[in-house]
């Protein structure tokens, strides 16, 4: 039997396979379809400092080969997951990873700290796509000062595993990487969704209440390899790779481009059972190969 497991700097996972941040709740809602235990991790739904309502709807669309989103963070705050979700979730037998967000570095700081005080989650994900509103609204991620400053501000408020995930809405995604590496990153994720829309032709008007949303899915997978292939080849910490990941093949391109790990997003809503037909293909994969271990894949790329 081949070794899956994995290590992001001390996080030790027992396979690559974790699920993305918005698309798998809180772990809860799956676990009627399988054993979430047998996940590497879960990245739980974007959490902030207060409750969000949310975008208007509609904000969710199907494209040809994706889907569009613009959900907006609806969530109840910290305090309530800490009350309410964390109790419920904190002794599955996997890594429990939050996804944080903030509209200030205050803000991220103040989530960055709560977060730090739970037992059972021994890493967070910092969403650095969140719009800064100190900086007229210009992402955090998109600018290489706002992304290293948000960054180095978590990094001293939290004292365990930092994942930094990044928006691919950007020139040079390996500038940005190398920003929060240096700023204290102790992994990096990406990609996070493109920017997309779409129109209603017999309407003339735009099918997202905010006109423009999140891309995600098959359509997103070729932008999302090259940029973890860009950023494995400029950066020292592992790297996690998400991005329209549908089933164990996409999962080897990603891992051989240089990703430690991988996150299964859009994929979860087609099929709720994805991630451990997933793990079986990995396993299937590398048996085939004569493989003992998922690690010599990593950055095995030949060019």
């Amino acid at each position: 039997m081949a070794d899956l497991k994995v290590k992001i700097q001390k996080l030790e996972l027992k396979n690559p396979v974790m699920t993305a941040s918005g698309t798998f709740g809180y772990g809860e809602e799956y676990t009627d379809f399988f054993d979430i235990s047998k996940l590497g991790g879960i990245i739980v739904k974007g959490i902030t400092i207060k409750p969000r309502e949310g975008n208007p709807y509609p904000r969710m669309a199907e494209t040809a080969s994706g889907m569009l989103n613009a959900v907006g963070l609806q969530n109840k705050g910290v305090d309530y997951f800490i009350k309410n979700i964390y109790p419920e979730i904190k002794n599955y037998n996997t890594n429990i990873i939050v996804n944080i967000n903030g509209s200030t570095i205050e803000e991220y700081i103040q989530v960055a700290e709560k977060i730090n005080e739970l037992d059972k989650i021994p890493a967070i994900e910092l969403n650095i796509s969140c719009p800064n509103v100190k900086e007229g609204g210009m992402a955090f991620g998109t600018n290489r000062l706002s992304a290293m400053a948000v960054t180095k501000a978590v990094r001293k408020a939290y004292n365990k595993t930092l994942i930094v995930k990044l928006s691919p809405n950007v020139t040079d995604i390996t500038e940005i990487a190398k920003a929060v590496e240096g700023a204290g990153a102790d992994s990096i994720s990406l990609i996070n969704t493109l920017l997309g829309m779409a129109i209603n032709a017999e309407t003339r008007r735009p099918v997202l209440s905010t006109i423009t949303g999140g891309l995600s899915g098959p359509a997103v997978k070729p932008v999302a390899l090259r940029m973890v292939w860009q950023v494995y080849k400029a950066v020292k910490v592992p790297v996690i790779g998400l991005g329209g990941i549908m089933n164990a093949s996409d999962v080897i391109e990603f891992i051989i481009a240089g990703a430690s790990a991988i996150q299964v997003g859009t994929a979860n809503f087609i099929d709720p059972q994805i991630t451990v037909k997933i793990i079986n293909g990995i396993e299937e994969y590398l048996n085939r190969h004569k493989i003992d271990s998922i690690t010599e894949l990593i950055g095995a790329l030949e060019v």
